[in-house]
């Protein structure tokens, strides 16, 4: 019978499922360690002799595990070699603001919250940004990770995929769009994403903002209000809002503001680098999602009143 018992027998557990991690660089000996611990009832030992004799003592993979009852100590050492890991999600969506991504990431069950007491200009000198502010530079997305993961690991890999997003983006732009950098793309598009209700309107929405900063009109959007006043918004955006002067207000201040807004997602940062041809240069809400799009401002005062004055 030889050793056959031992391996094929299910392995008694404290209780189901058993949940562990390995860290990256693990030996196969202090996994059999955390494997024990974590109420598997394998001796560290003898987990680490099966791992030698069949050949992969150095074969196991870092991530989170979960284990269920009827498993045998052969059918484990080929999970810790296959890396059938279990996986945690993150979803960062279109519209959000950094500061809505952090509180996020500090709720999450399945995260290790390294960032948590972190300020923002920390945050960035860990991720080398070049920028001096965080928002809209990561790229909003599904992010899997394994469990027990550090949440500075999913902002890396957000910050690292808005980066060819934006490029890509900058080299599809019009070539007489009136912005001068990427950076100010994705200002524009943050805006853009803040603004679209209907993703049909996103195009004409985007127009309406390059006709606006072609023409050197204000740019007159409350998205970027309720940014610059930020936890002072209540909910309920007044006209003293509009009227008091913040880097963001751009009823009080020409051109883009300093830094986006919000995290824009790829179509608003295609809209934004090549808007369609438009004369438009005014929109209010429908009241449906939808916009009411305007070339004048006296149309625009009659839509005003038609769909926000009922």
């Amino acid at each position: 019978m030889g050793a056959s018992w031992f391996t094929a027998r299910p392995l008694p557990m404290r209780g189901t499922p058993a949940m562990f991690s390995i860290p990256a660089g693990a030996s196969l000996r202090s996994a059999a360690q955390v494997i024990e611990a974590a109420g598997i009832d394998i001796p560290a030992w003898q987990l680490e002799l099966l791992g030698r004799v069949m050949g992969r003592s150095a074969k196991i993979k870092a991530g989170s595990y979960e284990v269920d009852e009827g498993l045998t100590a052969l059918a484990l050492l080929e999970k810790l070699t296959r890396g059938d890991v279990t996986q945690g999600e993150l979803v960062l969506v279109e519209g959000k603001t950094f500061r809505q991504m952090r509180a996020l990431l500090n709720e999450h069950p399945d995260l290790s919250h390294d960032t948590q007491k972190l300020s923002d200009g920390k945050i960035l000198t860990l991720l080398g940004a070049k920028e001096a502010h965080p928002e809209g530079l990561f790229f909003p997305d599904t992010y899997l990770f394994n469990k027990g993961s550090s949440d500075m690991d999913v902002l890396r890999r957000a910050y690292k995929a808005m980066q060819p997003k934006l490029a890509a983006a900058w080299e599809k732009r019009e070539s007489t769009l009136p912005i001068k950098s990427p950076y100010e793309l994705l200002i524009l598009a943050s805006i853009v994403e803040k603004e679209t209700g209907l993703s049909a309107d996103r195009p004409q929405v985007a127009a309406v903002f390059v006709n606006r900063l072609r023409r050197g009109m204000l740019l007159q959007t409350d998205p970027t209000v309720i940014y610059g006043l930020g936890e002072r918004f209540d909910g309920n955006l007044r006209k003293i809002d509009l009227l008091t002067d913040t880097p963001w207000n751009t009823y009080t201040r020409p051109g883009l503001p300093p830094t986006p807004i919000a995290m824009p997602g790829m179509a608003s940062l295609l809209a934004a680098a090549k808007p369609p041809p438009s004369d438009m240069l005014y929109f209010v809400a429908r009241g449906d999602g939808s916009s009411e799009f305007s070339t004048s401002l006296d149309e625009h005062n009659s839509a005003v009143a038609k769909y926000q004055k009922r």
